[in-house]
């Protein structure tokens, strides 16, 4: 349960943000996810989610996700949960959210989902990557800027994935050869498209459908990048609706060969989790990479 620091810490940051004094009432436990304890909290000035976990283990991690909810739900194209406040206690952080409850999915949810998804990854900038760097599920991600979607692909994504499985011993030199070897053929494999702004971690488990039935994105590792990442993330664990693919493609239609080139994304999130969890996630790249190289 939440400690009382951490509870004296919420409300002083509630009571400096809604400007009145909040008081913490009740508190009840949610589902999380793997790295997180989440609650909700009663307050006299309403219901709010609450995210904690070790400040020290993930240093600004909290910090991150708040910056980048705010980015996501600056584009108002997708319903994105509001940011209330951020802080620490003890060896605690915490994170404190909007309260969604959770929805039965409206009729036409998979095709708002695909539309307002594509109206957000119209939203540019000038580089790849971000202003500061987040983390995807617990590992640090670096979003170092870039001219080019290969070379930042490349430097902050596979490489840097690519060094932490060395270094623990859960990748072999060989494997790393077949990547080299893929760095040659990026120029040609993927098409030039402007930066886009990514949810980053797009699988079935960091959406659901609000109170009204609408889809809403939560827990980002947000950053510009090839709009093609988070098309290859929602189909790597089971997929979403076709409805929502053809919606996307209707409204920002997608280059020629994506349901090839979206396996060339999903090596980064696959890297990510064999560095997590090894096991079959290993297989799954080297079949990408057999198939490419």
């Amino acid at each position: 349960m939440l400690s009382q620091e951490v509870i004296s810490a919420i409300e002083k940051l509630l009571s400096d943000e809604l400007g009145e004094c909040v008081v913490i009432s009740n508190t009840s436990t949610v589902g999380g996810g793997c790295i997180n304890d989440c609650y909700r909290i009663q307050t006299n000035c309403g219901v709010f989610f609450v995210k904690t976990n070790s400040a020290n283990r993930y240093p600004g991690m909290f910090e991150a996700e708040a910056k980048g909810l705010q980015l996501l739900k600056k584009s108002e194209t997708i319903y994105i949960p509001k940011v209330i406040a951020f802080g620490e206690a003890t060896d605690d952080s915490f994170l404190v959210l909007e309260y969604i409850d959770s929805g039965r999915k409206q009729p036409a949810f998979w095709e708002d989902f695909g539309r307002s998804l594509a109206q957000m990854h119209r939203n540019s900038t000038d580089y790849f990557g971000l202003d500061h760097d987040n983390y995807i599920g617990s590992l640090p991600q670096s979003n170092h800027q870039h001219n080019d979607w290969i070379s930042f692909f490349i430097e902050e994504r596979l490489e840097a994935q690519l060094k932490r499985a060395m270094e623990s011993g859960k990748i072999n030199k060989s494997t790393i050869q077949q990547f080299n070897r893929l760095y040659t053929k990026l120029k040609a494999i993927f098409p030039e498209e402007a930066p886009a702004l990514l949810h980053g971690d797009l699988w079935s488990g960091n959406y659901m459908a609000g109170s009204n039935g609408e889809p809403c994105i939560i827990d980002p590792a947000v950053y510009y990048g090839h709009r093609e990442m988070d098309i290859g993330m929602s189909q790597l664990f089971g997929g979403f609706s076709s409805k929502f693919y053809d919606a996307y493609n209707t409204e920002y239609p997608l280059e020629n060969g994506w349901q090839q080139r979206i396996e060339i994304c999903n090596l980064y999130p696959l890297l990510v989790h064999v560095n997590l969890f090894g096991g079959s996630y290993l297989m799954q790249v080297q079949s990408i990479l057999r198939r490419f190289v």
